[in-house]
């Protein structure tokens, strides 16, 4: 039976003078949705704490989504830090949402945000702390339905056994229409087995339990998942896509924090989707085709949701923001609507080819702080392979509009493990930083006291599905670090600080991006000898993952450095962003060429397929330069 709905702070509320951060489990924030009625109750959950987890604008465009629906309620869900994780075991206090302080185990369905791979055991965590068991087969007919969606659902086989659906693509109607069919299948008195099964005709959705996973020749070690016999699911579940993206609100983010969060200002969603085709990106495929909001729209947003929450500070948050087609008119226009309130407009990362003097001008604003360009690899050749589609002239044009216009501060990303990289392209990111730092010199000046600095931040590549590096193995980690080091002793100028990825951490996220469902005993191993909060540097244990996969008879260099051949079925291809297999095949041939692909909205198309076999198009309010 069901755990019944009912408010618990009582049990938590002793608790909160023993932690760290109280504030962080601290309901009736402002703005928040206080109308809980139901009668049917999702539960949001981010698996991170409160300061991480709150400013994800998937969860609040799903918060308000579900809130607008007669008759349905969302609530949220935050993993407590450790300690207080460790009383509530200690005195026998279940999970409960922050609005309401109801178990999660009362809620009709829980839905996870699987925003990176490394969230993967604080998944176990949640549920454990909620009494809810780890597996849907082990779940009873009344426990809540789990869910997943985000940006790594798009290989969540190694959690496949965890979710009884996961939500592919778009989720403004499908987390709608997801409800509505848990809702009614419940009030009908309806089994769980055929509740999935109902789950499963909903487009876009994917229900594991209904899948069996085969490995034979034409297979990687993982296999690959078909439906099981008798089942009526689609081979391939194809994800949803809202291609009318100006009919959804502007303004997702209307929640104000007690407690200081990761990244405290509004953010808005100016446009999804990027053409670019950079081969390396997930999320350049996953999020196709792309679609801008109209530059008053944003405008409207942004006096709107400053209005509702008193941030000071406005991020148009996108893949490539600067591609807009009226990025300029966007920036413009919130200038003027917010001149002399002393509210910043950033962008989270600038197009190299994209920044101008114009945009320059309109990203200035009152206030200046740093600004971020993504070179992504030292040297041309490297920047064709992964189809970039910038130059170093459009880095040293787009540094010297910057510190023209007054910024004193640049950091730059690049990666490092790129396909066919080489010592001379890691040798050319201190090189390329360098020439940064003199342009700098050369407009600002050579003083000290100028204030001109460089910043490096090198990730390494770790190869994602649906990518043209899908079939890439993951550079060694020994070698990881020794390119590490070359870098480091490239940099002679103090004036030029590097921060890089560790290699542990890289390797961890590999093994579970390239793996099937069989690494799902990898990540219940590694959470049962305490594995919890990986993404965080003070937190990690590589050591326990080492042993975890040992365990498991599993190498965790082996797994993430294996190459695939072209002509196997990978562990995810059962599920599909509308990318066609054979266009990435042709991507990773033609990054071996050094051979680069246009983006289409710029130039004609270039066969991905998405828009034929989802049935949308993309949408450009201007024309994109």
């Amino acid at each position: 039976m069901r755990a019944p709905r009912e408010n618990l702070f009582h049990l938590l509320e002793p608790l909160l003078a023993h932690v760290e951060h109280p504030a962080r489990y601290i309901d009736h924030e402002w703005g928040a949705c206080e109308e809980q009625d139901g009668p049917f109750h999702l539960c949001m959950v981010y698996a991170d704490v409160y300061e991480v987890g709150q400013p994800n604008l998937g969860v609040s465009i799903l918060y308000n989504q579900v809130n607008a629906q007669e008759g349905m309620s969302c609530e949220r869900c935050y993993l407590p830090w450790k300690d207080l994780s460790a009383l509530m075991r200690e005195r026998g206090v279940p999970l409960l949402s922050l609005e309401g302080s109801a178990p999660l185990a009362s809620f009709d369905a829980i839905g996870f945000t699987l925003a990176h791979e490394l969230i993967a055991t604080n998944v176990l965590e949640t549920l454990d702390l909620a009494g809810i068991a780890l597996t849907s087969a082990e779940r009873d007919e009344d426990d809540p339905i789990i869910l997943a969606g985000g940006p790594s659902a798009w290989n969540c086989e190694p959690l496949a056994a965890v979710f009884d659906a996961v939500l592919l693509g778009d989720g403004e109607e499908s987390i709608v229409e997801v409800c509505a069919c848990i809702r009614d299948a419940r009030s009908e008195g309806v089994g769980r087995a055929e509740l999935l099964r109902r789950l499963a005709r909903v487009p876009g959705t994917y229900v594991p339990s209904l899948y069996e996973t085969r490995v034979d020749e034409t297979s990687t070690r993982w296999g690959y998942a078909v439906p099981r016999p008798g089942e009526d699911v689609p081979e391939v579940v194809l994800k949803r896509c809202v291609n009318d993206f100006a009919a959804t609100p502007a303004v997702a983010q209307r929640i104000v924090p007690y407690a200081g969060i990761v990244q405290d200002r509004l953010s808005l969603e100016v446009l999804r989707g990027c053409a670019r085709g950079c081969r390396f990106c997930q999320a350049g495929m996953t999020y196709r085709p792309v679609r801008e909001r109209p530059a008053e729209q944003v405008v409207a947003g942004g006096v709107e949701g400053l209005e509702a929450s008193g941030h000071n500070e406005i991020s148009l948050s996108s893949l490539s923001t600067t591609d807009h087609s009226q990025c300029a008119e966007i920036l413009s226009g919130l200038n003027e609507r917010l001149a002399g309130r002393g509210v910043r407009v950033s962008i989270p990362s600038q197009r190299l080819d994209a920044f101008g003097v114009e945009m320059a001008a309109a990203v200035a604003g009152a206030r200046r702080g740093g600004l971020t360009f993504a070179p992504e690899a030292g040297s041309q050749r490297l920047r064709d392979v992964i189809n970039k589609n910038v130059t170093e002239d459009d880095l040293e044009r787009a540094a010297r509009n910057a510190f023209e216009a007054g910024w004193r501060r640049c950091k730059l990303y690049f990666m490092m493990g790129l396909p066919t990289e080489t010592d001379e392209d890691v040798v050319g990111i201190a090189r390329m930083a360098e020439r940064v730092l003199e342009i700098g010199r050369e407009v600002v000046g050579r003083g000290v006291k100028s204030g001109v600095s460089v910043s490096i931040s090198v990730a390494v590549l770790v190869p994602k599905a649906f990518t043209a590096f899908q079939w890439a193995g993951q550079l060694d980690p020994d070698e990881v670090r020794r390119r590490q080091q070359l870098l480091l002793h490239e940099v002679r100028d103090r004036a030029i600080r590097v921060s890089y990825h560790d290699a542990d951490v890289s390797l961890v996220e590999g093994a579970l991006s390239k793996m099937g469902r069989a690494g799902f005993d990898l990540v219940r191993e590694a959470w049962r000898r305490g594995c919890r909060f990986d993404a965080w540097t003070s937190e990690f244990r590589f050591d326990l993952w080492q042993e975890a996969a040992a365990a498991c008879g599993l190498d965790l260099a082996e797994v993430a450095c294996e190459e695939f051949p072209l002509s196997v079925r990978l562990p995810w291809e059962h599920t599909s962003p509308g990318v066609d297999k054979g266009y990435l095949q042709r991507e990773w041939l033609r990054a071996r060429e050094e051979v680069t692909t246009p983006d289409c909205t710029r130039e004609s198309c270039t066969g991905c397929g998405v828009c034929p076999t989802l049935g949308v198009r993309n949408v450009i309010q201007g024309v994109r330069a």
